[in-house]
């Protein structure tokens, strides 16, 4: 799944901006997944969810292959903050695992009970990023810096 760019910041507005927004788009996409999984229909759960986890799949995609190799080869830093990003990343991905599992079994709880052990990591993760590793891309990405990558970014994901 693309970026829709009509669905999502431009990336060009920086680093801190986009990926953060982003970030809501992907909050935003868990609360119709939770509104789907209200009603009961598993149909309407299992397609909400496939739509969050290419959201949240994407997203970290694109820090994990544009912004986290960039910021290490702008800093030296290869065993810091996106080390540890990484390794959350994964923690995600197999909670995410966990869910797909659960709703193609027709588990609806179950897929909120996971989807509640992703929102914790998410959000502690989220604050990490935000606090720590976006503004520390945007002091490393000023000016046409952040130009390039947002080129990539939307090369690689818009299309």
């Amino acid at each position: 799944m693309l970026l829709d760019m009509n669905a999502t910041p431009d990336p060009r507005t920086g680093p801190n901006l986009f990926f953060a927004s982003d970030h809501r788009r992907c909050d935003e996409l868990w609360t119709k997944v939770e509104a789907a999984a209200d009603t009961a229909d598993v149909g309407a759960a299992a397609l909400a969810f496939s739509v969050f986890d290419a959201a949240m799949r994407q997203h970290l995609g694109l820090e994990e292959e544009i912004l986290f190799p960039a910021l290490e080869d702008a800093t030296g830093m290869r065993m810091g903050p996106t080390q540890v990003m990484r390794m959350e990343h994964q923690q995600m991905r197999g909670v995410l695992d966990a869910m797909a599992r659960a709703i193609q079994g027709g588990d609806v709880d179950g897929l909120l009970d996971h989807g509640d052990t992703l929102m914790m990591l998410t959000q502690q993760h989220n604050v990490k990023e935000e606090g720590i590793l976006y503004p520390m891309a945007e002091r490393a990405f000023a000016g046409p810096a952040w130009g390039e990558l947002a080129e990539k970014i939307a090369r690689q994901y818009v299309g």
